[in-house]
């Protein structure tokens, strides 16, 4: 329970640090969110593939570092050809560091406290990266392309927040 509050109170920061920022973010920021939001979850997945025991936690976690390293691939990708560099501002520092904490905590559990604490966060965090995505990063993105890949891709976040709450659920009946 103490991680899941400490999860969720740092995944608060995404949507809030985006909107309480003085301005809208730049597409070069808006990019900089995208590809460190992924890089957390591949991490995380990288994590809970290597320690979970759960079949289902692990087949979803290889399945988060497996989509969301094709994301980062796509928008890599398409800020080359557009010439943008990815620009670190208080959100994406907010993300990393979230992220770091969420491994931190995550690397002191074991069996199914790991599982619950990871699917958990997973739950959060999409939720919350949806948020942004939704009223932060498309309505602000003012290059058509990148919109167009956020508008791409966000069917995939919301996938991967219903395939979490089917695990969660899951794992809390077997409580």
């Amino acid at each position: 329970m103490k991680l899941s509050v400490i999860a969720t109170a740092g995944l608060l920061v995404i949507a809030a640090a985006v909107t309480a920022s003085a301005q809208a973010p730049t597409d070069a920021q808006i990019a900089s969110i995208v590809v460190t939001a992924n890089q957390v979850d591949i991490d995380a997945g990288k994590l809970a593939a290597g320690t979970s025991k759960n079949a289902d936690v692990k087949a979803f976690a290889n399945m988060m570092v497996t989509d969301h390293t094709g994301v980062n691939k796509q928008a890599v990708a398409l800020v080359t050809k557009l010439k943008v560099t990815p620009e670190d501002n208080p959100t994406s520092k907010s993300l990393k560091d979230g992220g770091d904490k969420n491994l931190a905590n995550l690397k002191t559990l074991k069996g199914a406290a790991f599982d619950s604490a990871y699917i958990d966060h997973e739950v959060a965090y999409h939720q919350q990266v949806l948020d942004a995505v939704d009223k932060v990063l498309i309505p602000n993105a003012k290059n058509a392309e990148l919109k167009d890949l956020l508008v791409k891709v966000r069917p995939a976040f919301v996938a991967h927040l219903d395939h979490a709450k089917k695990i969660q659920s899951a794992l809390a009946a077997k409580k």
